[in-house]
């Protein structure tokens, strides 16, 4: 899906490009510092779209800024304010706290694109453009392929962090295996944090004799849980589905790991496609205001390579 918007969004940039080459603008990027690895993954998109697009349209600027909390992201925006620009691309760290520093910039005419977290209130008066991941299918996808390739599993779940993003993609995945025979044992929570996953994977698999399948939510996790599978030399589990789509889950895909069959995608290259479509807005008038829904696309080794970005940190 990812790479279907972004051939959308260069054709529609691309019509009139020549007409208007040296035409001057400017867009501000703010987004998260990379402080894991899908922000490391967002910083990697953001940089590697400016240059893109910088060299479609030889009058465009991207100025790309990381903020490692709201309160220095703010003071970003203040800054890139101050600069001049033309539209605003941002993943905020934490969204209400920036709610009033985005409105101040839109405010003034500018065209505005809100990235995958979503303010309370996320309508025209914060942004002309939001552009997500789906939660809820991240959840459902997965459930749904356990429920298909293992009907009887018996299932372990390391959760995200108690927030809502985590909450949608765990309603997701209730509802896929719901009224079928797959039975979750456990569930508790991993902070999308590798070393925590690893901690409570070691807890399972202390606690269960038998486990079939592991849905860890999110490949940073994976990693840890992989690690305690193979530190513990058990041979029962029969898969692990993480989510995201990081380079190395999406290259065990590839290669035909059986711990890892299949990947969800949550792209960090969701930075690339807002910044993508704000270019077409501002330089085509194309419509592109309202909200685009990223697929929660199924990664299998028949199209794992239109996914797998092997430069990108994540």
């Amino acid at each position: 899906m990812y790479k279907k918007l972004m051939g959308v969004a260069l054709a529609m940039t691309a019509m009139m490009s020549l007409a208007h080459a040296q035409e001057t603008k400017t867009i501000g990027v703010s987004i998260p510092a990379a402080d894991h690895g899908w922000t490391a993954g967002v910083v990697y998109h953001a940089n590697r779209v400016a240059e893109l697009l910088m060299k479609e349209h030889p009058g465009l600027k991207v100025v790309v800024k990381t903020s490692p909390d709201p309160a220095t992201q703010a003071n970003a925006l203040q800054d890139l304010e101050v600069q001049g620009i033309d539209a605003l691309v941002i993943l905020p760290t934490d969204p209400d706290p920036l709610v009033n520093a985005i409105k101040e910039v839109k405010g003034k005419g500018t065209f505005v694109s809100i990235v995958d977290r979503a303010p309370s209130v996320n309508d025209n008066s914060v942004r002309d453009l939001y552009v997500a991941g789906n939660n809820p299918a991240l959840g459902e996808v997965a459930g749904q392929y356990i429920k298909e390739n293992t009907p009887d599993a018996e299932v372990v779940v390391i959760r995200g962090l108690p927030i809502p993003i985590d909450q949608q993609r765990q309603d997701g995945f209730d509802k896929a295996i719901a009224g079928s025979n797959v039975k979750v044992l456990d569930r508790q929570f991993g902070n999308w944090n590798r070393d925590d996953a690893f901690k409570v994977m070691q807890d399972y698999l202390t606690k269960y004799p038998k486990i079939d399948v592991v849905w860890c939510q999110d490949d940073d996790m994976a990693v840890g849980v992989l690690q305690a599978i193979e530190q513990a030399k058990r041979t029962d589990i029969k898969y692990v589905i993480g989510g995201a789509g990081s380079k190395d889950m999406i290259k065990k895909v590839m290669d035909g790991d059986k711990m890892i069959p299949v990947d969800v995608l949550y792209p960090p290259s969701m930075v690339g496609t807002a910044m993508e479509l704000t270019a077409a807005a501002i330089y085509d008038q194309v419509p592109v205001h309202g909200t685009y829904t990223l697929d929660a696309t199924l990664v299998t080794p028949e199209n794992a390579k239109n996914y797998y970005f092997p430069d990108s940190p994540f």
